[in-house]
């Protein structure tokens, strides 16, 4: 019973708009986990080139790119609801492209605007204009706690479209990537009728100047400093991205394919898991340090993990890592709610989720050029990745160890 009423008293404390938001993203994201699993199918069964599927996944991330980076600066003068609306139909549209054509050209298209993704990351134009609906509707000293339902839900649906993908494999009428993307128009006709129903408190409150468009669109500095050092974090983490250390764990300690599925499968669903003492850690220490701490701890666990012994006490470092790895989402997406004014609410979402998606793209490529020869051996990336990760915290801690923040 307890439990019940607390979860009944969060729910009245989310409220109707961000009930709302919560379950968009949820539908959203569903369709993300049951795509990405048959994407690179789809492509094949129409014959591209895997070159052909890199350069539709790079469009596909540059659309989404350009689309955040619009939104952030025009969003709140277009007016929220409105805006999502329209993505939800772009993503229609997308949807039912892929289900039906086979046209190249057709699929990069749609690729490029209709927020396709390769995984259940919601590095979409979406995220930025819902989280500042979502800080502005709620609480400010519930911020970390409405965050983390937002990721946690999402994750969850997220992880649900894989076994969703496998089941829409076992009917006999059309391909399974077809029912996919299918199933991903009719999800986001479902996000649409739910924006819709957004009531006129999800809008901005704009000064009459910004009514009359007589401002000039800029990125205020607090925005681009955060920005920065949120592209330095994403940089840090993309440096010991999951299929990178899966290769490294197999050339260093001979890890079979059947091991390293079941590393990753847990490595995935604790920091899930993990979040969910976000909003706890906040009310206690507040939204910097429930960013900060166990973000610093997690990169010291990794930069552990090439002085292993074995496997056996390699992966367990790696799973301490990966528990404390995500805890930070939510506090630092309530910590730029409670640092950014609220009028640069959108844009600071938008830029810094920017930020983030174009330096983890980057960081790859890096981390390829460090395993090679004694630095394989030594995990350069995971040092490296490890020590901007540390260069990171220390960085935001005192820059805002002294600024007022609700979480």
């Amino acid at each position: 019973m307890p439990n019940t009423q607390a979860t009944s008293r969060f729910m009245a404390e989310l409220g109707r708009t961000g009930r709302l938001i919560v379950a968009a993203r949820a539908v959203r994201t569903f369709g993300y986990g049951c795509t990405s699993v048959l994407l690179a199918e789809l492509l094949a069964q129409d014959g591209d080139k895997p070159w052909q599927t890199g350069l539709l996944l790079s469009l596909a991330s540059a659309g989404s790119v350009a689309a955040s980076l619009t939104l952030g600066l025009f969003a709140d003068r277009w007016g929220r609801r409105r805006t999502l609306i329209v993505c939800g139909c772009l993503m229609a549209v997308a949807g039912v492209a892929f289900a039906l054509s086979e046209s190249y050209p057709v699929l990069l298209a749609a690729a490029f605007i209709g927020t396709i993704s390769p995984s259940v990351n919601d590095n979409t134009p979406f995220s930025g204009v819902e989280q500042s609906i979502l800080a502005q509707t709620c609480a400010s000293d519930r911020h970390t706690a409405v965050f983390t339902c937002y990721n946690v839900t999402a994750m969850a649906a997220g992880a649900l479209g894989g076994p969703a993908a496998a089941a829409l494999a076992l009917q006999p009428w059309v391909s399974a990537a077809d029912a996919a993307f299918a199933l991903y128009a009719f999800l986001a006709v479902c996000t649409v009728l739910l924006f819709r129903r957004l009531s006129p408190e999800a809008e901005a409150p704009l000064s009459p100047r910004q009514c009359q468009g007589a401002h000039r669109v800029r990125v205020p500095g607090p925005v681009r400093r955060l920005a920065a050092l949120f592209a330095l974090d994403a940089f840090s983490g993309g440096l010991a991205v999951q299929s990178l250390l899966a290769w490294w764990l197999a050339q260093r300690y001979g890890a079979t394919s059947a091991q390293l599925g079941l590393v990753f499968f847990a490595a995935n669903l604790l920091p899930a898991l993990a979040q969910l003492a976000a909003p706890l850690l906040a009310s206690r220490r507040g939204p910097l340090a429930a960013m900060l701490l166990p973000h610093l701890a997690a990169n010291l666990l990794l930069a552990g993990i090439p002085f292993a012994p074995t496997l056996g006490s390699a992966v367990t470092l790696l799973l301490l890592r990966q528990a404390l790895s995500k805890i930070d989402v939510p506090a630092r997406q309530a910590f730029t709610a409670s640092v950014v004014p609220p009028a640069h609410r959108t844009t600071a979402a938008s830029m810094t989720s920017v930020a983030r998606s174009v330096a983890v793209s980057v960081s790859p490529l890096v981390a390829t050029t460090l395993l090679t020869g004694a630095l394989l051996t030594l995990g350069a990336p995971l040092l490296v990745g490890a020590a901007l990760g540390i260069g990171y915290d220390i960085t935001l801690w005192r820059a805002y160890r002294t600024a007022p923040m609700d979480g």
